[in-house]
């Protein structure tokens, strides 16, 4: 008989679990050296796109692939553009909230101007998760040129006038909204350095 002292034997899905949660372990410690390096980790990724364009360019194939990249890289960049709280959904809700009639204690709820307050930008999408989402489907992308599979026969032109013309739109309208509600997603001029003389 076994006595309670003794390790019981691991079981062969016990070592895989072990094995998976070490790798995981691994790569989160690898992620967490990589985040204070900004300007390494996004030449890092565009390498791996110059990469993966010349991929496209010398094999001449695989346009499907680069449209679906080229997509989720636009999405990707519009999450990283737009401001967490949407100001037009607030707005939207206020108007809504005011046309039902909606009270509190004080009596009806007015809309209030807060121009002068100050209000931090906030992403919808940190660089942070910008970065790996952009760098992981890169290499997802990278990979699916090696096989055959995903080589479907287009006509490359038609997907690059509809990229451009899908881009060209969807940035006007970003801009636009960025014009409309005031807000600015990059720090750009002198950052304020307080308790220095």
């Amino acid at each position: 008989m076994m006595s309670s002292d003794e390790p019981q034997a691991s079981t062969p899905l016990q070592a895989v679990q072990a094995s998976i949660s070490k790798a995981q372990r691994q790569y989160q410690q690898t992620l967490d050296r990589w985040t204070p390096h900004v300007i390494q980790r996004w030449l890092g990724t565009l390498g791996l796109l110059a990469v993966f364009m010349l991929r496209i360019v010398f094999s001449q194939g695989w346009y499907i692939v680069c449209y679906g990249l080229a997509i989720y890289l636009l999405n990707l960049l519009l999450a990283f553009l737009q401001p967490k709280f949407d100001p037009s959904l607030q707005e939207d809700l206020l108007a809504d909230e005011i046309e039902e009639g909606a009270t509190d204690d004080n009596g009806p709820a007015l809309p209030s101007q807060r121009d002068d307050e100050f209000r931090p930008f906030v992403r919808r999408l940190p660089e942070w998760q910008f970065w790996l989402s952009a760098t992981r489907a890169t290499l997802i992308s990278l990979l699916c040129t090696t096989s055959g599979v995903f080589d479907v026969p287009v006509y490359w032109p038609i997907l690059v006038v509809y990229f451009c013309v899908l881009f060209a739109l969807t940035m006007r309208r970003q801009i636009q909204h960025m014009i409309k509600y005031k807000y600015i997603p990059f720090d750009i001029g002198r950052k304020a350095r307080y308790g220095s003389k």
